[in-house]
């Protein structure tokens, strides 16, 4: 069994350590969020639901809790495996849940479809500078 880092609690009750860490803690060392501000507006936002119950900033995580996390990098559904309070490396992180096959595959299908869709300029505001002048005038044909 490989060593886990002291910030890590393992499933069981001999452990002596804390059964439990605050919702936005974890999210952050989860790397959920970048900061623990972050995690902790998504919670006020009802982004987070934990059990199916929309989840407080200071709720306590327990292992085998079952959350739903919405963030910029898409919706995750995710199993506690292990609690820290403490951010470390992605691996270490990684370490700390378990996303759903259903979740994972969803996730998927939608990247591909943002990957499908078309890319467009926004366009700029005032005048074409020179550059851009010239590039419209060879698409209009005016070379």
């Amino acid at each position: 069994m490989r060593e886990l880092p002291h910030a890590l609690v393992r499933l069981g009750e001999d452990s002596g350590l804390t059964n439990d860490v605050r919702m936005d803690k974890w999210l952050w060392a989860a790397r959920f969020f970048k900061t623990r501000a972050l995690a902790a507006r998504a919670c006020e936002l009802g982004r987070i639901t934990s059990n199916g119950q929309p989840a407080k900033s200071a709720r306590p995580v327990r292992v085998g809790d079952r959350l739903q996390v919405k963030n910029e990098g898409g919706d995750f559904q995710v199993e506690v495996l292990l609690l820290s309070d403490v951010r470390g490396p992605a691996a270490v992180a990684q370490t700390l849940f378990r996303e759903t096959e259903a979740s994972r595959a969803l996730r998927l299908q939608l990247a591909e479809g943002r990957k499908a869709m078309p890319r467009f300029e926004p366009l700029t505001a005032g005048k074409p500078s020179k550059r851009n002048r010239r590039v419209l005038n060879r698409l209009r044909g005016r070379a």
